[in-house]
């Protein structure tokens, strides 16, 4: 008889903290609806960071076009500072597929290496230029058919395709294997000029405080429903 009443006590006392707890000020459905609110919040700021760090961006590969070195360096200086301050995410073509990043992304600064890549021709052709070469001036005859073909193609010097020309002129000749090996280790490498900044997953700006709220409003939703999984569980096993 004991102990039916103690079972009808602990049953009484489950139930009167299952009402308490659905008693509870924040409701349920005001935790969803304040996750989702802060869901969009944080979509939001994401999107402005992408934009910006796209506008940013934008900036440096126009600086490039414009050869302008001095514009690009700047603005590399402020795309870096945004990107390693701020949560930046971004979609990226990697192995034929898309996925999904934190930073930029790889971008290039191709103009600034074709420029780079002439000047390094250019010290090639004047050290390795020489008359007393048996087929004659293999650089000075590379440059009389590639300047020929950039002014009717409309090529400037430090176009890929007049860059192109000159190495495949220079390897017709016999004596040119030791001019290619001598532009090739001229030639800057690539990477150089191949910039990836990534961004932190969590920075402390507004945003990456909003996420953390955003994680506190979801943990509390779990620990909520998780507790009332409990004492329902406990109410029909008693």
């Amino acid at each position: 008889m004991g102990g039916k009443i103690e079972i009808r006590e602990l049953k009484n006392h489950l139930k009167r903290k299952l009402g308490k707890f659905k008693r509870f000020k924040l409701k349920n459905w005001m935790l969803f609806v304040l996750l989702i609110l802060l869901l969009f919040i944080d979509t939001t700021l994401l999107r402005v960071n992408h934009i910006r760090m796209t506008e940013l961006r934008d900036a440096v590969l126009t600086a490039d076009e414009n050869n302008d070195d001095a514009a690009i360096a700047e603005n590399l200086v402020s795309l870096k500072e945004f990107v390693f301050s701020n949560t930046v995410i971004n979609i990226v073509e990697e192995n034929g597929g898309q996925v999904v990043s934190f930073g930029t992304g790889p971008f290039y600064l191709e103009h600034q290496y074709l420029r780079a890549a002439q000047v390094a021709l250019e010290k090639a052709e004047a050290e390795m230029s020489s008359d007393a070469n048996p087929n004659g001036n293999i650089y000075g005859l590379a440059g009389d058919t590639c300047k020929a073909l950039a002014l009717q193609n409309g090529w400037t010097w430090d176009n890929v395709n007049f860059i192109n020309c000159m190495v495949t002129e220079i390897n017709k000749y016999p004596a040119a294997s030791e001019i290619q090996d001598t532009i090739i280790a001229a030639l800057p490498s690539t990477e150089l000029y191949r910039h990836n900044y990534a961004s932190p997953v969590w920075a402390p700006s507004f945003l990456g405080w909003m996420m953390v709220l955003t994680l506190i409003v979801a943990v509390v939703i779990f620990i909520k429903i998780l507790i009332w999984i409990v004492l329902r569980l406990s109410l029909l096993f008693i």
